[in-house]
């Protein structure tokens, strides 16, 4: 039995490869760098380790850093990020947060940048909280501090809600899921057509999107090296299974919300908002009257703070998604004046 299902399972990946492979040449990519599957070739600030483990019958890796700091206050912070972002654009959180004392742990979640991209991989937010608990554990971190940023919010939130008693504190950093955008009329679209979609990332496709969304209409020249590390893997070698493990997360992201746990949460919660953030997952296939109603984050903040019972509210009235690379200046002074020391 064991024998048929390995047999079954390898056909199983060689027809998921061939067809993947078979529509290779028929989406241009935009000119610029082309990164390995496993974001191989593009070099993260920090030495990056790998965390060994099994799960769901696959052989797996987590690509990580961990940086301590000289001077360390005892604390161990866990960076969660997002869905478009890998551990390196933390690289000015790390430094900062490594000045203060802070050691810091970056992983990649699997499916995700320099971390393994299976073929076959039932992704839930459970799941990637557990893989992110036995990592901390075989490096032997007890309690943390996890900051979670865009997606990472939601996965920082279901890992605080799992493992209460090891968090010190929670910061979410602009997290999606502060709405349920199915229940607002989100249409819901599968992952063949997730994949399909996921296929046509191009640098300026995501450019475009990260200068209305995350930057709020403007641009820096140091923003241009995050677009191309995510838009790299797309245009790599591994360009297919980087898009079908980018359409399952999307589905998992779509299906499994944590909007309606926010009052469970028990321990103290930071939650950092840029109000020009306008990010909502599914929004250009919603009807306009939906698109009108959904992604206003100097309404939802206000609205998610309220509902967490012991939250701590900062808000930038002009910044966007992603406001810890818009204006680290700001973001870190706040951070750091609301963190345990």
């Amino acid at each position: 039995m064991r024998v048929f299902k390995s047999l079954v399972v390898s056909a199983s990946r060689c027809l998921l490869a061939a067809s993947l492979a078979a529509t290779v040449g028929t989406t241009a990519f935009a000119a610029g760098p082309a990164y390995g599957p496993e974001l191989e070739g593009f070099d993260y600030p920090f030495p990056v380790s790998h965390f060994p483990f099994s799960s769901q019958g696959e052989k797996l890796e987590m690509a990580y850093m961990d940086v301590r700091p000289d001077h360390p206050n005892g604390r161990t912070v866990v960076l969660l990020h997002g869905k478009n972002f890998c551990a390196a654009t933390w690289d000015t959180t790390i430094r900062r947060l490594n000045a203060a004392g802070y050691r810091v742990i970056a992983p990649d979640q699997v499916g995700f940048c320099k971390s393994s991209k299976p073929a076959h991989y039932q992704y839930s937010f459970q799941q990637l909280a557990e893989n992110t608990r036995a990592l901390l554990k075989s490096l032997g971190i007890e309690k943390v501090i996890p900051m979670g940023h865009s997606t990472g919010g939601m996965l920082a939130v279901r890992y605080a809600l799992m493992h209460p008693t090891e968090i010190e504190q929670l910061v979410l950093v602009s997290p999606i899921g502060l709405e349920d955008w199915k229940a607002k009329g989100v249409p819901w679209q599968g992952v063949d057509a997730l994949y399909q979609q996921e296929r046509q990332v191009t640098a300026d496709k995501v450019r475009a999107y990260e200068r209305s969304t995350y930057y709020a209409g403007t641009w820096k020249p140091e923003y241009d090296k995050w677009v191309e590390m995510y838009a790299g893997l797309y245009a790599g070698s591994g360009r297919d299974i980087v898009a079908w493990n980018s359409a399952l997360i999307y589905d998992m992201i779509f299906t499994q919300p944590v909007f309606y746990e926010f009052e469970k949460l028990a321990m103290p919660v930071l939650l950092i908002i840029g109000d020009k953030d306008t990010t909502a997952i599914g929004k250009a296939l919603a009807p306009p009257d939906v698109q009108a109603k959904i992604g206003h984050y100097d309404v939802l903040g206000k609205e998610i703070a309220r509902r967490i019972p012991h939250a701590t509210l900062v808000e930038f009235a002009d910044l966007g998604h992603a406001s810890f690379i818009q204006d680290p200046d700001r973001f870190f002074a706040a951070l750091l004046k609301s963190l345990p020391r």
